[in-house]
């Protein structure tokens, strides 16, 4: 899932917590093309004030009207946008031409609501996997343990309760300050990543300013042993200097983290996977789990398009695509 879902769940039980209603939208399916994904999210208060996103724009729109204007009063709604024959929704045609199924629950303000939401952050922060099990007639919920595979959305057979399954939201742990991480941390952020700079150079912190993104003071090998990494992180080490990237390397490997690379030519790259082999120990299947060198091959020069091939390298394996598929 990405972060923004995660801060969308934190600022639902924000709300929730200060005694006000809280409506939460999923979007449950998608046919065509649709700008964001089956399980995205999007939270809301009845005044009009929200965060996340269904669609970019012109779904958003419409919700909000309709919510300021007294509508959603149910336990739980399903809407169709842009199905011209649908009866719900159907006023709104999306750009792309796709149909999106949306999910509305209206959330009272009571303890029950801020335990399943607390649930839901300790999900998206990399605790656990949980099944989110909906029943549409009367907007009961359940959570279940899961295992985190199969699609993220599936509706029961008789259209009567859906199940969304909620993992740890995407994150990218960057290790060591460059001016490569500098444009990677910024396209992790617009790609809906939590970003997590690690350096421990006094020094090269000056010159780090990417707002929205934490930046700690340390190394990164440090923040990766003391549980850093979940199934759905990625590290990254973009600095060249072996002190840093090594040590990244021998931790991350330790972990579940679905991606773990390192900057460096094929000739650099030979070199670190013998020193990683001699001085840090590691198996020729840790080290077959190092992408080495880092990203997609686009004969990239420029920090910009080597952060460029590294993100591109992270999505694609984040979306489970084979290289030679591309």
């Amino acid at each position: 899932m990405q972060h923004l879902d995660l801060q969308v769940i934190e600022q639902a039980l924000a709300w929730s917590r200060a005694g006000q209603e809280v409506w939460l939208c999923t979007v449950l399916a998608t046919f065509g093309s649709s700008p964001r994904e089956p399980g995205s999210l999007l939270a809301a208060r009845r005044d009009g004030a929200h965060i996340g996103s269904l669609s970019g724009g012109c779904v958003e729109e419409d919700f909000l009207e309709r919510l300021q204007g007294g509508a959603f009063d149910c336990t739980v709604t399903t809407l169709r946008y842009g199905d011209p024959s649908g009866p719900q929704g159907s006023r709104i045609a999306l750009p792309c031409g796709g149909i999106l199924k949306v999910l509305i629950e209206r959330l009272p303000a009571d303890s029950a609501t801020c335990a399943h939401l607390e649930s839901l952050r300790a999900t998206l922060q990399g605790q656990r996997h949980l099944l989110r099990c909906v029943d549409l007639r009367n907007g009961g919920l359940q959570l279940r343990e899961d295992d985190g595979l199969g699609p993220r959305v599936v509706e029961s057979a008789d259209g009567q309760a859906v199940e969304i399954r909620v993992g740890p939201a995407a994150r990218l742990i960057i290790a060591g300050i460059s001016p490569v991480s500098v444009v990677c941390a910024q396209f992790a952020l617009a790609l809906g990543f939590e970003v997590i700079v690690c350096d421990p150079r006094e020094e090269a912190h000056a010159g780090f300013g990417v707002p929205g993104i934490e930046v700690r003071q340390e190394l990164p090998s440090l923040f990766i042993a003391a549980d850093g990494c979940h199934t759905a992180t990625a590290v990254v080490a973009l600095t060249h200097d072996p002190r840093i990237d090594d040590l990244a390397m021998i931790e991350a490997v330790r972990t579940p983290a679905f991606y773990i690379g390192v900057m460096g030519s094929q000739r650099t790259s030979a070199a670190r996977a013998e020193r990683l082999r001699r001085s840090g120990g590691l198996s020729e299947a840790e080290i077959a789990r190092l992408q080495m060198p880092i990203g997609l091959a686009l004969g990239s020069k420029t920090p910009a398009e080597i952060a460029l091939a590294v993100m591109a390298d992270v999505v694609r394996v984040y979306r489970g695509r084979p290289r030679d598929a591309l």
